[in-house]
């Protein structure tokens, strides 16, 4: 699940339609300002491209990100074994996707403000002192003092996302973008040449569609998930989009801020809340449903004890347990982080339900405003530009304060319903499997094992397959390095996942949480002395 954000106590109105007219990103993000050449700069230098790199980082979200402030800060204190008596840093090079840093942008919603404290940054939990905490962020920029008078751990969306846009500044020089990297493949391997000591990168250009091939010892995928749209809708139609890309394309779609749009939002998490709730805002003569297969919207639980879960120690807890452990307690934590909304904002929709049942009756086919609890989309028809989507109920019943059909009974399957709307927005998670195709020529270097792995669960509630490329299972160690063969790989050479390891490595693995001090572990496991390589 992507980050998602706490909205305050504030119904924000419409500024260019709720987005910035200027740059096209969410309304209240701010560039960067200008700055002296230089003056943002870090350790790291620009490798020529023929070189053989020590560390290649496949993706330039905040998880890389981390791993670039890890190994500046380390190099600054001169605590890299490799490169210690050594005047120059290790080569390292990020390639990504997007044509400059981004962090969610396209949920990015007015009023949205985060939901974990400032102090799990870039750097504080590894060294408060390093220059890329956010305080430090909020001096460098003139805000710390009027910071502190918010009197909150949880500042802006838009204000965070800046200060990650500002540490990634300082690495430009080393950070490819508008780069799309389609394959990591060992360099040379055969039963006689022993083990593999170098990794193919290849990549494609954004713009030209040129494919370029660097070389590293060391390979780490942080590509993020990717959207997931439900098979009961389209992934190709121009008015069914996901969450992720609700900033960048609504605006366009839904052009008139006074027309009567009818919306429909499928889901039952933060991203989708948020957005049924932003749509109404934004868009006064909107007819809009939140459509779930959940009975209820459900809290987050972000009490102390519970929210342990994500404290940087417990990976260590959670890896030592067996994969059905894991799984079982995973599955007790998913209050968490999935299929879940803060209650702020289930308080306030609950209220505007409430609203139109007194104002307007029970039956809630007559409220513009409708949340279609445990409920499935069956059907998706198109006719010029108007959707048709065809729903479900799960249950036998539906009468809550959300309304009831009619007289609060449910035909059944023969009680179908039809809803037609201009846009659909799938707030349905994520998946995150793209890197086993990314790295599916790493296979024989895999070792052999058994076909019946234990499978995770997704985010859903829905068992998926242990990962696997060609037969082989793809495990990762504690340092997150992909487990090779013995004797297939040299020490000093391999694979990291990030993002991709919730099974074994708990929910925090596609958070914020523990980024500082994970991306300190990446650095001593790829450069330090003791490191555990391969699969000696």
């Amino acid at each position: 699940m992507a980050p998602h954000s706490l909205l305050d106590g504030q119904d924000d109105g419409p500024v260019a339609n709720g987005f910035s007219a200027q740059t096209g990103g969410p309304a209240g993000s701010n560039p960067q300002p200008n700055r002296a050449p230089g003056e943002n700069q870090s350790h790291l230098r620009k490798t020529s491209p023929e070189e053989l790199h020590d560390l290649i980082c496949v993706g330039f979200g905040p998880a890389s990100l981390a791993v670039a402030v890890a190994l500046h800060d380390s190099v600054d204190r001169r605590i890299l074994s490799r490169f210690g008596d050594q005047q120059s840093p290790p080569k390292v090079l990020f390639l990504e996707k997007q044509q400059r840093f981004s962090w969610h942008a396209g949920m990015l919603l007015p009023g949205a403000k985060m939901q974990i404290s400032f102090i799990k940054d870039m750097a504080s939990l590894r060294d408060p002192t390093s220059q890329f905490t956010f305080l430090n962020y909020l001096h460098k920029n003139g805000r710390l003092v009027e910071f502190i008078n918010l009197n909150t751990f949880l500042p802006a969306r838009v204000e965070y996302e800046d200060y990650l846009r500002w540490c990634a500044s300082f690495f430009d020089e080393v950070v490819k973008y508008d780069t799309e990297v389609v394959s990591v493949s060992p360099v040379g391997f055969s039963e006689s040449t022993g083990p593999v000591s170098t990794f193919a990168v290849t990549s494609r250009d954004a713009k030209s569609g040129a494919l370029t091939t660097y070389r590293a010892k060391n390979v780490i995928l942080a590509i993020g998930g990717q959207p997931s749209i439900p098979k009961c809708l389209p992934s190709d139609h121009p008015r069914v989009i996901h969450s992720s890309q609700y900033a960048h394309l609504v605006p366009a779609i839904l052009n008139k801020t006074d027309a009567p749009y009818r919306v429909a939002v499928v889901g039952a998490g933060q991203s989708a809340a948020e957005i049924f709730n932003n749509v109404q805002t934004l868009y006064p003569n909107s007819k809009t449903s939140l459509i779930m297969r959940s009975e209820f919207l459900k809290p987050s639980d972000d009490s102390p004890f519970v929210n342990s879960i994500f404290n940087p120690a417990f990976v260590d807890i959670l890896y030592q347990r067996t994969a059905e452990h894991r799984n079982s307690l995973l599955e007790d934590s998913r209050s968490t982080n999935y299929g879940v909304v803060r209650l702020e904002l289930i308080e306030r929709l609950y209220e505007r339900m409430y609203d139109q049942r007194r104002e307007l009756g029970s039956d809630s086919r007559k409220w513009p405003h409708r949340i279609l609890s445990a409920t499935e989309v069956v059907g998706f028809d198109t006719k010029a530009d108007q959707l048709r989507l065809t729903v479900r109920q799960l249950s036998s019943a539906r009468y809550t304060v959300c309304g009831s059909d009619g007289d609060g009974l449910n035909a059944g399957a023969t009680g179908d319903e039809i809803l037609d709307v201009d846009l659909v927005i799938a707030a349905t998670g994520y998946q995150r499997q793209s890197h086993l195709t990314m790295i599916r020529d790493v296979a024989d270097l895999l070792p052999e094992s058994e076909l019946n792995e234990a499978s995770t669960t997704n985010e859903f509630g829905s068992k998926i397959p242990a990962a696997r490329i060609k037969d082989r299972a793809v495990k990762v160690l504690r340092d997150y390095s992909v487990q090779f063969a013995p004797g297939k790989v040299s020490k000093g050479s391999g694979i990291w996942l990030q993002g991709c390891c919730e099974g074994t490595h708990g929910l925090s693995d596609t958070l914020l949480s523990v980024l500082a001090t994970r991306s300190e572990e990446l650095v001593n496991s790829i450069f330090g002395e003791n490191a555990r390589k391969g699969g000696d």
